[in-house]
Formats: structure tokens, C-alpha cells, sequence
């Protein structure tokens, strides 16, 4: 994701649209390098925007710095930090007078707040907040950019580049970078197109505030690869390239931003203030950037870029937690899985030791017909084949007679045969058991709650990969409440995909009816899907649509089409003692379909 300078300067502008006349309230500091600002509206932004007051967040965590506005708020420390303390004194009650972006596009905001000293003289002061990755930092300085404090100190010892210590005058750090809101054509030729890297790579390392998918977008509009070394752009592409960027600056220099988020597979990508082409946002028929919306299912436009903000992140933390609480599952799952398949593959190995059972037993068949041929002390007989017509030579035990090697090869035929059929019992658990752990291994890439993760989590206690715990009152177990997937066909037909093996039991057997439809990848592990009818003849988009869904909830999504077997739900069978999950049917009908659902409807999740 890119909080980048346009993400900033879509920022600027709303701040300057709410802000600006408005008087700070309270002053927080919720984290050691986050604080929560409560800004009281102006009358004329209150009566157009229709709320009072609302809280600017401004936080330099290292790891993820941001800055919105929010009607949430947080707890605070029981002392404040001397930096709030400073903060509160200086500018608590000081009226926010502008906003700006200095450096073009640079990833930072001035706040200038004028306010009342001690002795009633008008003052002025500046809060400036740094988005720069590990380096972000909050600082509070005078009208002459001379450093009051700063919410992070930076010593000589840490930065060579800049001190952020009291005292110090203020400066942004140069990044050798040029101002991509006053770039010319020429500029842009000297900067990026003599570059021998990949065009994209060019346009953000010589740009200010520009992230690299920015760049990508502009390669994308200018029917560009964005991998093509700059310096090898042909005249036509390079004029491309530059028309693309000004439109996108363009758009940034009116203020004219599109604030959208972009999801694969439910989970928050990508977001930007800008169209992004790259990831289907379709502008045509838009009278401009403002004016555009889309239809995907995939993008979800926004108005307000800190509401975006605030959605984003607080998707992207569940997604990430999800994955984290899943590592253990994951793990569990890898191990097992690993050692099934070297299991497996051991197997097969004397499985094939066991192929040669039949040739003892032909050996002591004709030991038993011609052994009177061999004399005392023969290691070995030729005799014919009355299988095959051809001759044959039979090892022989010097010590033993014919009739005793006979029954030699009799034993050995009857003891491999006896593992055979062991071994062949065995190889279907087996089989079994890594079928089912490939399934629960793509349950978990499905999962999106932790209540998915607590079925899964189940079936694993279930089935004895792992120990049963009980985590609810009383030592009762904890209650599961994950769903399936419910989507919408464009006809109106109710489709649902189990997230892991016991919601697909419970969708193929319980929820579907004899008459319904069932899909499934072919061969690999994946969900069942089932269409309900309701009686209804299931027009061919239908079938598509759901094939699709089975597809995209499989291993196989990663390929450009994916085989998939659908029948009626009344030929779908559950073999006794089978694991869960695991079906056989006889008759079915098949189709290759490409693993795309962005235009169903997801209804719940």
C-alpha cells in the first residue's frame, strides 16, 4: 500500500476544507508516538459539513505511520507525556489558520495555529507531522521554524542528515528528488527516460511523493511494461509516458481525487487518491476523476479519503491477524502433510517390492512341474514357460531340493501378497489423510474470521492432528458461529461455499436439496459449492457463476481456467467412515472456467 504524497496532498485538501477556523479543543497523547487532536469546527465548515467537532489523529509509529480523521476515540494515559503537556500549553484552544504541504508533494503536513501567550499577545506556532516510513516523527516548532520539541528526538549520533532537537531550526531533508506538480517535458525526459532501469523504477526514484504503484499506474495508461528500461523507450512510448504522468498531476494540482480501495479475494490490496486503471477502475464515460465510480465488486469508492484510511487499516489488521493466529494451524498442518507424503511415497516404494509376488509364484508352480529335471547342487533351472511359451531361468538353492525351493518361492509369494494387501489398506488412509490435509490447508487461505479459524481448528481436534481444548465457561466447548460464503448469482440464484470441510458436509447434505446443484474443482482440493434452485430452471449463466466460485475457492485459482465437475446435490455420496469432506459421485457433467467472480454478489461472509 502507498500512503504517498498524493494520499497526503488528498488529505490536505480536506483538511484545509474542515479544519482551517477551527479551534483546537483537547490535546492526547494516546501512544508514546500517536496523539489524538479534538478540533472544534468553524461555524461556516460546521453548518456545511453538519457536525461540530470531529479528532485529527497524527501518529509516527515506525511501522505504520498515519495520519486521518476519526469519530472514534481512545484512552488516554493517566499523566500525560511532557510533549502533550508542552502541546496542551502552547496551542490547547489556538485556532488552526492553514494546512499545507510544503516540497510539492513531500509526505508531510503543516498545521499553523495562532493562539494567546500568557500576557494575551497573538502568537503563532507550527505542527508539522513527517510520513517517512521508520523515520516519521512529529514536530512542534515557532514561526521561524525553530524546533520547540519534537515527539521523537533525532541526535547527530542517530541521523547525520538532520538533528530534530529543541533548539535546532527546522528543515526538510533534501532527497535529491524533483517537484512532480512543476515538472515539463523536458524535465521529465532529463530526469527519468535516460535512466537504464525499469521505466516505473525511474519515474518514483526521481519524483517526490510518488509510490511505486503511481508509477506502475502511469506505465498501465500509457500502454507501457512497466519492467521496459527507460532508456530504451521509443519516441511514441516516451510521450506516452509523460502524457500519462501530467494527467495524474493534473488531477493532483485541482484537488480532483478519487479515494478508492481495492480487494483480491475479499481481503483489502491496495489502496489511492487516484483511479488506479492497474486494478480495473474503468474511467471511461466519466466526466472527470471526481465524477468517476465503479462497478466492480472488487473497489469500493469512497468520498472521504480519512474514512478510507481508517477502513483500510482496520481490514488490513484482521487480514493480518487472521494470518497470524493461523501460523500454529499452518504449521501443524505442513508438518503432518510432510510426513503423510514421505509416508506415502515409502509405500510406493514397497509397493513395488511387492510387484515381484507373482513372479515367485510362477516360480514355484513350474519348480513344482519341472523340478524332477534338476539335478542335486543345480543353482538354477531353464525350463519353459507354459504362461508365456518362452523359457525361463530359476534361481535354485544348491541345499535344497526342487520341491523344498518350491515352497521357498510359495512363501515368499504368500508373504508379499499379505503386504500387499496391508500396504494397499494402508496407502488409501494415507492418501486419505493428505487429501484431507491439502483441503484444510486451502480452508485456511479461505479463512477470514476467527471463528473460520476455530472450525478448522476443530476438524483438527477431531481427527487427532491435534489435542482438544475446552475454552468456553465451564469447561464447555467454545460455540463456532462462521458461515459459508453466501453470493448472489446475476439471476438471482442463492450460491454457497463452504469455507472448510465440516461447512461443506453441512452445505452438501443439510442445506442442499436433492434437486439442487453441486460443484466442485476436479481432482484438487477445494470448497463445495452448491446452488439452490428453488425449483427454478438454472439458466447457463448460473451454472458459470457458480463453477466460477468453485474455481476461485481451490487451489487450482492460480490458473487461468480450472476444471470443475458439477451434478445434481441427489448424486453426491458420503462413503461410511469417510473423513469430512470427502464425497464420491459416478455421473457428472464438467467445464472449464476461468476463476473470476468479480461480478457476483457476495451477500455474507
Amino acid at each position: 500500500m502507498a500512503f504517498d504524497g498524493i494520499t497526503v496532498a488528498n488529505l490536505k485538501r480536506d483538511f484545509e476544507n474542515l479544519l482551517v477556523g477551527g479551534r483546537i479543543y483537547k490535546i492526547a497523547q494516546t501512544e508514546s508516538d500517536e496523539l489524538f487532536i479534538t478540533v472544534k469546527l468553524s461555524y461556516e465548515a460546521a453548518e456545511k459539513y453538519g457536525i461540530k467537532q470531529t479528532r485529527l489523529v497524527l501518529s509516527s509509529d515506525a511501522s505504520l505511520p498515519l495520519v486521518y480523521l476519526t469519530d472514534e476515540s481512545k484512552a488516554s494515559p493517566m499523566t500525560a507525556p511532557n510533549f502533550c503537556m508542552l502541546l496542551r500549553k502552547h496551542i490547547q484552544n489556538g485556532r488552526i489558520t492553514s494546512v499545507t504541504q510544503p516540497g510539492g508533494l513531500e509526505r508531510i503536513l503543516r498545521f499553523e495555529v495562532e493562539h494567546l501567550d500568557e500576557m494575551g499577545d497573538l502568537r503563532h506556532k507550527v505542527l508539522l507531522i513527517e510520513i517517512m516510513g521508520k523515520y516519521s516523527n512529529i514536530i512542534f516548532t515557532d514561526e521561524d521554524d525553530v524546533i520547540i520539541d519534537s515527539i521523537k528526538h533525532i541526535p547527530a549520533s542517530v541521523s547525520s542528515v538532520r538533528e530534530v532537537l529543541p533548539g535546532r531550526t527546522y528543515f526538510i531533508p533534501s532527497q535529491d528528488k524533483a517537484n512532480p506538480l512543476e515538472t515539463t517535458a523536458d524535465e521529465f525526459s532529463s530526469l527519468v527516460l535516460g535512466k537504464p532501469m525499469p521505466v516505473f523504477k525511474a519515474i518514483y526514484s526521481s519524483y517526490t511523493g510518488l509510490s511505486p504503484i503511481i508509477a506502475q499506474e502511469i506505465c498501465y495508461r500509457a500502454l507501457v511494461d512497466a519492467d521496459k528500461p527507460a532508456n530504451a523507450l521509443s519516441t511514441s512510448e516516451s510521450i506516452s509516458v509523460y502524457r500519462a504522468f501530467d494527467v495524474i498531476m493534473q488531477h493532483v494540482r485541482e484537488g480532483s481525487f478519487v479515494p478508492a480501495i481495492y480487494y483480491e479475494a475479499g481481503a483489502p490490496k491496495e489502496y489511492s487518491s487516484i483511479p488506479l486503471s492497474i486494478y480495473g477502475f474503468d474511467l471511461r464515460g466519466a466526466a472527470d476523476a471526481e465524477s468517476a465510480t465503479s462497478s466492480d465488486e472488487n473497489i469500493s469508492v469512497m468520498t472521504d479519503i480519512s474514512a478510507l484510511i481508517e477502513q483500510y487499516y482496520s481490514e488490513k489488521n484482521v487480514v493480518t491477524r487472521i494470518k497470524q493466529k493461523s501460523v500454529d494451524l499452518r504449521k501443524i498442518v505442513q508438518t503432518t502433510l510432510e510426513r503423510n507424503v514421505r509416508k506415502y511415497d515409502l509405500q510406493l516404494k514397497q509397493m513395488a517390492d511387492c510387484d515381484k509376488k507373482d513372479k515367485y509364484r510362477v516360480y514355484g508352480e513350474l519348480l513344482n512341474t519341472y523340478g524332477y529335471s534338476a539335478s542335486e547342487g543345480d543353482k538354477s533351472i531353464t525350463v519353459n514357460d507354459y504362461n508365456t511359451g518362452k523359457d525361463i531361468t530359476i534361481p535354485l538353492d544348491p541345499t535344497l531340493s526342487a520341491r523344498e525351493n518350491a515352497g521357498k518361492y510359495f512363501d515368499k509369494y504368500t508373504k508379499l501378497k499379505r503386504t500387499a494387501e496391508a500396504l494397499e489398506e494402508q496407502m488409501k488412509e494415507v492418501a486419505e489423510t493428505i487429501e484431507q490435509l491439502e483441503s484444510i490447508a486451502t480452508s485456511l487461505d479461505i479463512a477470514k474470521k476467527e471463528a473460520d479459524l476455530a472450525q478448522i481448528r476443530q476438524e483438527l481436534a477431531e481427527s487427532g492432528y491435534i489435542k482438544s481444548h475446552a475454552t468456553g465457561k465451564n469447561g464447555r466447548k467454545e460455540k463456532i458461529t462462521s458461515k459459508p460464503f453466501h453470493y448472489q448469482s446475476s439471476d438471482g440464484f442463492d450460491i454457497y461455499v463452504g469455507k472448510n470441510n465440516i461447512q461443506n458436509d453441512e452445505l452438501t447434505f443439510k442445506t442442499a436439496n436433492g434437486g439442487d446443484w453441486w460443484f466442485h474443482a476436479k481432482k484438487i482440493p477445494g470448497s463445495h459449492v452448491v446452488l439452490l434452485t428453488g425449483g427454478r430452471e438454472v439458466p447457463d449463466r448460473a451454472f458459470e457463476e457458480a463453477a466460477a466460485l468453485a474455481a476461485y475457492y481451490s487451489k487450482g485459482k492460480v490458473q487461468e481456467k480450472v476444471e470443475i465437475d458439477y451434478l445434481k446435490r441427489k448424486d453426491v455420496k458420503k462413503p461410511n467412515g469417510a473423513k469430512p469432506g470427502f464425497v464420491v459421485y459416478y455421473t457428472n457433467y464438467s467445464m472449464a472456467i476461468a476463476p473470476d467472480i468479480s461480478k457476483l454478489k457476495l451477500i455474507s461472509d
